[in-house]
């Protein structure tokens, strides 16, 4: 019995070995750091379950390990599986939803804040000796704001529930939900697009939320919104971002994710005193990762029992779109 943890980030992989071998004493477990597709190939031979991080599950991965029962994905999305071609092979491939919305709808919030009170600027402004806080005018009242959040899924909704307290209204889109208590849903994200004062992505990365915000979604929100991304860079056009914030068609934006990452040095949302960035860090805590290496390696463990894992993917958000139309 033989299984590959693959990670980048993670210092040791001592909590996931620890629970694969309270319950497979003798199980070999490979640990690999390469995102170098042959290399890892090589490495996978003869496992029955990938626990990976960044490293590709492309087709000729799949190919080149058919004793393989299954993937298991650390985190929320699985931009970097090949799911619909896994499924369609027979595998199983799982991930581990929720084990950060506390930290991903904080940081959202925090962002809208820091957004809504000039906070970066305010800092900035004092740290070069300047007391005028003028210069940071002018700040709008949140509780008359209204607040749009695209994707109400797990984190979406926590963002909502936290949100609602303190704002006007919430809008929300999401064409696979009826509703969410509190808040008002719409049918066209161009409607949410220009009511909303800010605008929270908590949409998923696949072929139909590419470019969900583009130059024409730009176009139609105001000049005195606010943008925040901590889902996936790609799900916003930045070169028209970029263009939104320099001609201020946009006053400013708060981005824990971007199209390429790390962050390019040359990248002009560097330059823009406009926007708020991190490091696609809204999903850590030292808790979070706990429960992420915990949860994954459980679902190992339940494949190797030959059982369904805890949050097994039954279809792609593709598959789902598809479906659905």
């Amino acid at each position: 019995m033989k299984v590959v943890i693959n990670c980048q980030e993670y210092p040791d992989v001592e909590i996931e070995k620890s629970i694969l071998r309270e319950v497979f004493p003798s199980v070999e477990i490979v640990e690999s750091h390469t995102l170098d597709t042959a290399e890892f190939i090589t490495e996978a031979e003869g496992a029955q379950v990938l626990l990976v991080q960044y490293v590709a599950i492309n087709k000729d991965v799949i190919d080149a390990t058919p004793e393989c029962l299954g993937y298991v994905r650390y985190g929320v999305g699985y931009d970097n599986i090949d799911a619909e071609y896994a499924l369609a092979q027979g595998k199983i491939v799982a991930r581990v939803p929720g084990y950060c919305t506390d930290e991903v709808s904080n940081h959202a919030l925090g962002m809208l804040l820091a957004l809504n009170r000039r906070l970066v600027s305010a800092h900035q402004l004092l740290v070069e000796g300047d007391y005028q806080f003028e210069k940071i005018r002018p700040i709008t009242r949140l509780k008359d704001s209204t607040v749009g959040i695209v994707g109400v899924g797990n984190m979406g909704g926590a963002f909502a529930g936290k949100v609602l307290p303190l704002v006007k209204q919430v809008l929300i889109y999401d064409p696979y939900i009826e509703g969410y208590p509190g808040c008002q849903k719409v049918d066209d994200l161009r409607e949410l697009c220009r009511a909303a004062d800010y605008i929270s992505l908590h949409v998923p990365l696949t072929s139909q939320t590419r470019h969900l915000i583009d130059r024409e979604m730009l176009a139609v929100m105001k000049p005195t919104a606010y943008l925040i991304n901590t889902s996936r860079g790609p799900v916003v056009d930045e070169e028209a971002l970029v263009a939104a914030l320099r001609q201020g068609r946009l006053a400013g934006a708060g981005l824990d994710v971007f199209e390429t990452e790390p962050l390019p040095a040359d990248s002009p949302l560097r330059r823009l005193d406009n926007v708020i960035l991190t490091h696609h860090s809204a999903w850590y805590s030292e808790g979070s990762i706990v429960e992420l290496k915990e949860t994954a390696a459980r679902q190992v463990v339940q494949i190797l029992q030959g059982r369904r894992p805890d949050y097994e993917l039954i279809e792609t958000w593709e598959q789902r779109y598809r479906r659905e139309k």
